[in-house]
C-alpha cells in the first residue's frame, strides 16, 4: 500500500509543482482490512497543506475487486473474480513530501 500512496504523491507533485520531489514521511498508516494476492486496489491522495517547500497529504487505497472462492457466484477458473458493489477501504495514511524550492516549476 505504501508504494502506491508514493506513487500518488508522486503525480500529485508533478500535477502541483511540475517535479516529483521527495517523499519525506508518514505520519500516520492505518492498515484497515486485509490484502490477498488477485484482489484489485484503487489508491487516491489529496494534497492537504502546501508549504514553502513541504506538501502535506492525505491517501487512501480501497479493494476494488476481489478473485472468487470455489464455488462461490458460479466460480469456473481460478481466474474468476467479482468487482464488490461497495469498495473496502484497506488503508488509510498521511504523510509530508518536499519539493525543494529550485525545482518547483508550476505555480498553484
Amino acid at each position: 500500500m505504501l508504494q502506491l500512496f508514493g506513487d500518488v504523491a508522486t503525480e500529485l507533485l508533478i500535477r502541483l509543482d511540475g517535479d516529483e520531489g521527495l517523499f519525506r514521511a508518514y505520519d500516520s498508516v492505518e492498515f484497515l482490512a486485509p490484502v490477498l494476492a488477485g484482489d484489485y486496489i484503487e489508491a487516491e491522495g489529496w494534497i492537504t497543506e502546501v508549504g514553502n517547500s513541504s506538501r502535506k497529504m492525505r491517501f487512501e487505497a480501497r479493494k476494488v475487486v476481489t478473485p472468487l472462492l470455489p464455488g462461490e457466484d458460479g466460480h469456473l477458473a481460478p481466474s474468476s473474480a467479482k468487482v464488490l458493489e461497495t469498495p473496502i477501504v484497506v488503508c488509510k495514511a498521511t504523510g509530508t513530501c518536499v519539493t525543494p524550492k529550485n525545482l518547483q516549476r508550476k505555480k498553484g
